[in-house]
């Protein structure tokens, strides 16, 4: 089964299909949501984004690596 849920721009990977985009709104959720989360326990701005830079780093790991397995290849060009 051929999965083309995003497409590799650069070094970043961008939605091409509503599986793509879903993935990437839900990530972005997260975010938001654990950012909100940590700040409302921390104590000071340092703490919040100490903790909240190592939940984004894993966050960022975790949605690479679905868009690297399910990226769309370009074709080989043959001769």
């Amino acid at each position: 089964m051929k999965l083309n849920w995003f497409v590799r721009k650069g070094i970043f990977y961008w939605p091409v299909s509503i599986v793509g985009w879903l993935i990437l709104i839900a990530g972005l959720a997260y975010a938001v949501y654990t950012f909100v989360d940590i700040d409302s326990r921390s104590h000071s701005a340092s703490d919040t984004l100490i903790n909240f830079g190592f939940n984004l780093l894993i966050l960022g790991l975790i949605y690479t690596v679905i868009a690297y397995f399910t990226e769309r290849k370009p074709k080989a060009v043959s001769n």
